[in-house]
């Protein structure tokens, strides 16, 4: 059986302040070289949260992790120094929601990029400079002579993005991490971004794992989903499987909540209530008080999350069994 590249084990976050957040809850997942897989839920769910900590952004000190990280064989809770920054965009990099905060506003898109392949290799500033305007065409940037001379502010949304998507690419990470790359952006703009993402994806055979709250976009750059609900995956399944046979009532509810040409007309079934409050997780399961499926169980007892064939779901009343759904 062939090694995964990336393997997260009961990954537990909490944040310390005033109150402590559990934003992620003994969260499993494997990730194959090659393989995209996209993180879905509303704002709040640990989506974000799981790539931070893959990246290991989150402050040291008000920050506690417990349980276990590897990519390609490496430790990453136990990386420190010039190792983690030498993970960090070597091994796995990010494109973040926002790329004008991503980039410094007094210095060229072109300079920006090719001081990270330097920070991570040993050539000269013209080879640098070099790779980086190559990057900049790779993502099919107009002008790209131009642009590597433009600071942040003289580029578009769509352009900035797609100069996002070149620095994280310039040092060839095994792993891309993103983070809703399309939220600031219009509609056509969006779809270009997935489609891009996904082309090059496919040309250089790297993992991404791509969060998103939008199934329309998880559709047209996912191989797998993982639905995740406070802090914990309920449902991880192949996204065709996901879209169509939905067994969690959460993704049900994701599902029912989209809204597409044929829902024109008709009001729109959203899922009721809110996401609970982090700092006082309920004992049992934690969509139990929006769930129309609810039984005394589920208040009382959190569902464990049950794996087969590669699928796994964490309910007790799921809408139909993993078996049923396959």
């Amino acid at each position: 059986m062939t090694t995964p590249l990336v393997s997260l084990t009961d990954l537990s976050v909490q944040f310390h302040g005033s109150r402590v957040a559990s934003a992620l809850n003994q969260v499993s997942f494997t990730l194959g070289q090659g393989e995209v897989l996209g993180l879905l839920g509303e704002s709040g769910s640990g989506k974000s949260v799981t790539l931070r900590t893959l990246l290991r952004l989150h402050p040291a000190r008000s920050t506690r992790i417990q349980g276990q990280i590897l990519v390609g064989g490496q430790d990453v809770l136990a990386l420190k120094g010039r190792a983690l920054d030498l993970y960090r965009g070597g091994t796995v990099s990010m494109v973040f929601q926002e790329p004008g905060l991503a980039f410094d506003p007094v210095y060229t898109i072109g300079r920006q990029i090719a001081e990270a392949i330097r920070a991570h290799e040993a050539i000269d500033a013209r080879s640098a400079a070099s790779r980086a305007l190559q990057m900049l065409e790779m993502v099919q940037i107009p002008q790209a002579r131009r642009r590597f001379d433009a600071y942040p502010h003289e580029l578009s949304g769509g352009m900035r993005q797609r100069a996002m998507i070149a620095l994280a690419l310039a040092c060839k990470p095994k792993l891309l991490l993103a983070d809703e790359p399309t939220t600031a952006l219009d509609a056509t703009v969006q779809i270009q971004i997935l489609l891009l993402l996904r082309e090059l994806q496919r040309e250089t055979g790297m993992s991404v794992i791509f969060v998103t709250h939008d199934i329309g976009a998880a559709v047209e750059v996912a191989d797998r989903i993982a639905v995740m609900y406070a802090g914990r995956i309920v449902e991880q399944r192949p996204v065709d499987r996901i879209v169509h046979t939905p067994c969690h009532p959460y993704t049900e509810g994701l599902l029912a909540a989209t809204v597409g040409p044929e829902h024109r007309g008709r009001p729109l079934r959203a899922v009721p209530g809110a996401p609970p409050d982090l700092a006082a997780l309920p004992p049992g399961c934690s969509f139990a008080p929006r769930c129309s499926y609810v039984s005394e169980q589920c208040r009382r007892e959190r569902p464990p999350l049950a794996v087969a064939d590669g699928q796994a779901l964490a309910c007790w009343h799921p809408v139909r069994g993993l078996a049923e759904a396959a």
